[in-house]
C-alpha cells in the first residue's frame, strides 16, 4: 500500500477465515476512471475476470469525498453481476466523512457499512455481512488440510518470473509485460502436482538498492514485499535470463534466499534463444553461472523456457524434491556411522593448533537440516573441512537443493 494512485496492478488472493467461515479473498487493482498507467488496460483484464468469479463483492467507497459520478459508474457495472454487493465507506475516522453515509445508499446496494480500513474500525462488522452471504456450497472451500510447500520466484526484472507462475499455473495470474517492474506486489497461485499442492508467489523484480532508492516508493515497497516472501518460502525459484548469464544481483538475491534458510532451484530462462548451441555450450554456460554463483553449488541448474513451456514441468518435480530434503530427518545411529567413516579418511581441521576428534553427532533440526557436531576441544571446523562435510552429508542423505547448517559444540566433561 503506499499513496501513489495505480499501485495494486495484479490481482492478489490470499485465503481468509471469519467466524469459522473460510473463503478466499481478492484484491483487485484500480478499474475504472482515468488511469496514467501504460498496463491499465491489463488491470482491467484481470479484474474483470476476477469480478466474474466471485461469490460476493464489496464496492469500496472514499467517504471523505462522498458520492462522485464515478461511483454511479462503478455501481452501474456491479449491477450486471449476479451477486451480492456489499457497500464499505472507507475513511470514515475523518471528520470530513461524518454523516456521509447515508449518501451512499442511492446506489441501491445493501447492506452500507462504515470503515476505516487503515485503523480496522468497522472491519469486523464487515466480514460479518461478507460470510452471511457466502453460498453453503462454498463453505470450507479453502479449508484444505493438506500441507503447502511455498515457492517464490525471484530474480531481476524482466527475466520472465511472471510468465514462469502462469506457466505454472496454466492461468494468467500475473500482468506480464515487456516493460521492467510490471509485477509491484506478490502474486500467489496455488496448484495441485502428483498430490502435492504448491502455493507459489511470484514476487517483484529485486534491482540494486541504489537503482531501487532512485525510482520512488512503489518499488520500494514492492521489494520489501519481495523479501519477505522469500522469507516465508521453503523453496525459492531464482529466475534468470540465459541471454544475459548470471549477474552480481543474481548473485545478491540467491545469498539472502541461501540466508533465510530456502531451498534454491535456479531457473536458466529463455533457453529457447540458446537452441542449437549444442552440448558444449550448456556445460560452459553452466560452468560459468557457478562460477558466479560459488556458494550455491548445490543449487540444481534447469534451462527452461516459460514463453514455451519447455522443461516447466521440470521445475515442479525438482521443487518438490527440494521441499521433501529440506524436511529430511537422519536417525542419529546413522549420522554417527557416517561421522566415523568420513572422519576415518579425512580427520577433522580446526584453525587451532590442538588435535580435534568428532565425538558424536546429532540433527537438532529441519528447514534447513541442522547438525550439532560434540568434539573433545572447544573450537570451530575450519572453513574447508565445514565444506568438505557438508558435501559429504548432501552426497550420503540426498539432501539435493537445500543450504545445510552445522555447528560445533566441546562436548560437556
Amino acid at each position: 500500500v503506499t499513496p501513489v494512485a495505480g499501485t495494486t496492478r495484479d490481482v492478489n488472493s490470499l485465503p481468509a477465515e471469519w467466524q469459522g467461515t473460510p473463503f478466499r479473498l481478492v484484491d483487485t487493482g484500480g478499474m475504472f476512471g482515468a488511469s496514467e498507467d501504460p498496463l491499465h488496460e491489463l488491470v482491467i483484464q484481470h479484474g474483470r475476470r476476477a469480478l466474474k468469479e466471485a461469490d460476493v463483492l464489496v464496492f469500496v467507497v472514499d467517504g471523505r469525498e462522498g458520492l462522485v459520478s464515478g461511483d454511479e459508474e462503478i455501481s452501474a457495472a456491479l449491477r450486471t453481476a449476479s451477486v451480492p454487493v456489499v457497500v464499505a465507506v472507507n475513511k470514515t475516522d475523518d471528520r470530513r466523512a461524518r454523516g456521509r453515509a447515508l449518501e451512499f445508499y442511492k446506489l441501491g446496494f445493501e447492506p452500507v457499512v462504515e470503515v476505516a480500513a487503515e485503523h480496522g474500525d468497522g472491519v469486523g462488522d464487515l466480514l460479518d455481512e461478507i460470510t452471511a452471504r457466502i453460498p453453503a456450497h462454498r463453505d470450507g472451500a479453502t479449508a484444505d488440510e493438506q500441507q503447502e510447500t511455498a515457492v517464490a520466484i525471484v530474480g531481476r526484472p524482466n527475466v520472465g518470473k511472471s510468465s514462469l507462475l502462469n506457466k505454472l499455473a496454466h492461468e494468467e495470474r500475473s500482468i506480464v509485460s515487456e516493460m521492467p517492474g510490471t509485477t509491484r506486489d506478490s502474486v500467489d497461485a496455488v496448484l495441485k502436482w502428483h498430490k502435492r499442492k504448491f502455493r507459489i508467489v511470484d514476487t517483484a523484480g529485486i534491482r540494486r538498492p541504489g537503482r531501487v532508492a532512485r525510482s520512488g516508493q512503489v518499488e520500494a515497497v514492492s521489494v520489501l514485499v519481495a523479501r519477505r516472501a522469500i522469507e516465508k518460502a521453503d523453496v525459492a525459484v531464482l529466475v534468470i535470463d540465459s541471454v544475459e548469464g548470471g549477474t552480481d544481483q543474481d548473485a545478491t538475491i540467491a545469498g539472502e534466499a541461501e540466508k533465510a534458510g530456502c531451498g534454491i532451484v535456479v531457473a536458466a530462462n529463455k533457453w529457447d534463444l540458446m537452441k542449437g548451441r549444442g552440448t558444449v555450450f550448456s556445460k560452459e554456460f553452466d560452468d560459468k553461472l557457478r562460477q558466479g554463483l560459488k556458494f550455491l553449488d548445490y543449487a540444481p541448474v534447469l534451462h527452461i523456457s516459460a514463453a514455451t513451456g519447455e522443461r516447466t514441468g521440470k521445475v515442479l518435480e525438482t521443487i518438490d524434491k527440494i521441499a521433501e530434503a529440506r524436511m529430511r530427518r537422519i536417525p542419529t545411529s546413522e549420522l554417527n556411522r557416517f561421522v566415523a567413516a568420513v572422519t576415518a579418511v579425512h580427520p577433522p581441521a580446526s584453525p587451532g593448533r590442538r588435535e580435534v576428534r568428532i565425538l558424536y553427532a546429532a540433527q537438532i533440526g529441519v528447514a534447513p537440516p541442522t547438525f550439532v557436531f560434540f568434539t573433545n576441544v572447544a573450537t570451530e571446523f575450519h572453513f574447508s573441512y565445514q565444506r568438505f562435510l557438508v558435501n559429504r552429508l548432501r552426497e550420503s542423505f540426498g539432501l539435493i537443493g537445500t543450504p545445510i547448517r552445522i555447528h560445533v559444540r566441546r562436548r560437556e566433561r
